[in-house]
């Protein structure tokens, strides 16, 4: 009994160490962090949105319209003048209203003479993630509503209504301003649609590079310790800073044919579901120029830098193959977070503290270089750079430290094992 407790207590001690509950603690706080951002959906989804309108028609096919958008809306600005167009969009862009409607003076003439009337829609988007489409998809189902009940008062009150005005009385005419650019013919949901494409790619490939290539420099150096084969590479007439730089530009190399693998690989899965007919980003005038792919591919290098010279300082604290393993979920985690929070958010949309914690991460600015290049956002861009630059630089110090102290061998910095290691 007692050997089976001495056996139980041995086990214990090898598996209570911060790499055994520091993943958990991180998932803990992940789905924590998960719920409380499906909860804000929740009540986003629940919101009146803010908008405003302008009824030139004045008639009782246009106050149906009216009354909808007065009940399940937060109307901040109403006016029966069109001329008040410009007026409108001012000021619910600064009560961060969502958009402005206008129904025209020929709205019921032209419904009731068995012609599809227009209601113009003027969006104001703020953001270009999946979760920044919310309120204008609230919208929209108003727009749905208001076309359905005009249905209903068309066929009730006169029966001989035409079949195709009586299903759709009103078609919509959008214009988006966004970013500072007026999209003409354009919805928010078409925005985002085309954005998605390039926001889920880019972190895809990204996520995917950052963990292969890590997890391989982490087992990398832990099968190294094992072997010994460390051991031998430290006690030759080699510089320990080239050691370490050999060893990232190795990696970085090979994290970077992976990229351009995975980058055609995906690009041929994404093409494989667009549609004929579909607007994409050269029609909306949203695209890379040259210099904008330099920068995105610089990004995209000196991230890579940045995450193998934190892999090799990760790898530098297992012990063993066994132990590398547990060390590569903390990059697993930061390429994951990263990657959900720009595909389903804007930056420019987040709260103060969460742009923090975004660019705090140095995965991220790859993931978000794309969207902020494509609306000249060359701020984000070159601060990001400049500081997963200063971040590798920082990492690639320490792991030479490191290396120089030889603690990853003999896990001391005592004096008298350095001294007898260097003379082995």
């Amino acid at each position: 009994m007692s050997s089976l407790g001495n056996i139980i207590k041995k086990e214990l001690r090898e598996l209570m160490t911060p790499t055994t509950f520091i993943p958990i603690i991180l998932i803990a706080i992940m789905f924590g962090s998960l719920g409380n951002v499906i909860g804000s959906i929740e009540e986003e989804m629940e919101e009146k949105p803010v908008i405003g309108y302008i009824d030139a028609d004045n008639s009782n096919l246009s106050f149906i319209a009216t009354s909808i958008l007065n009940n399940f809306a937060d109307v901040k600005f109403n006016s029966s003048d069109i001329n008040e167009k410009d007026i409108g969009i001012q000021e619910l862009k600064k009560k961060e209203g969502i958009a402005l409607m206008i129904i025209p003076s020929y709205f019921s003439e032209k419904i009731l003479s068995s012609q599809p009337s227009e209601i113009e829609i003027y969006w104001i988007m703020k953001g270009g993630g999946i979760l920044d489409s919310i309120s204008s998809s609230v919208v929209e189902e108003l727009l749905y509503i208001i076309n359905t009940n005009i249905s209903y008062e068309l066929i009730s009150t006169n029966a001989s209504v035409n079949a195709t005005i009586a299903l759709t009385p009103t078609y919509r005419n959008d214009t988006t301003f966004f970013k500072g650019r007026e999209l003409i013919g354009v919805s928010p949901n078409d925005v985002t649609g085309v954005l998605s494409s390039q926001s889920t790619f880019i972190p895809i490939v990204m996520m995917m590079v950052i963990i292969m290539a890590g997890s391989t420099v982490i087992s990398s150096m832990a099968l190294e310790k094992e072997n010994k084969t460390l051991e031998t590479l430290l006690t030759l007439p080699v510089k320990r800073v080239s050691i370490v730089a050999g060893k990232i530009i190795a990696s970085a190399l090979i994290g970077l044919v992976l990229a351009v693998i995975y980058m055609i690989g995906f690009s041929y899965y994404m093409t494989s579901f667009e549609v004929s007919g579909q607007i994409n980003m050269a029609q909306l005038g949203l695209v890379l120029g040259p210099s904008d792919l330099l920068l995105l591919g610089f990004s995209v290098f000196v991230t890579l830098i940045a995450a193998l010279s934190l892999c090799m300082l990760l790898g530098t604290m297992a012990k063993n193959f066994k132990s590398a393993q547990t060390l590569t979920f903390p990059i697993t985690l930061f390429a994951l977070i990263p990657m959900f929070m720009t595909m389903f958010k804007d930056f420019d949309t987040l709260p103060i503290a969460l742009k923090a914690f975004l660019f705090g991460i140095p995965f991220s600015h790859p993931m978000m270089a794309p969207r902020a290049l494509i609306f000249d956002d060359y701020i984000l861009v070159i601060s990001g750079i400049i500081y997963v630059f200063i971040f590798a630089v920082i990492m690639i110090l320490i792991v030479v430290w490191v290396f120089k102290t030889d603690r990853l061998l003999t896990g001391s910095t005592n004096k008298k094992l350095k001294t007898l290691f260097k003379r082995r």
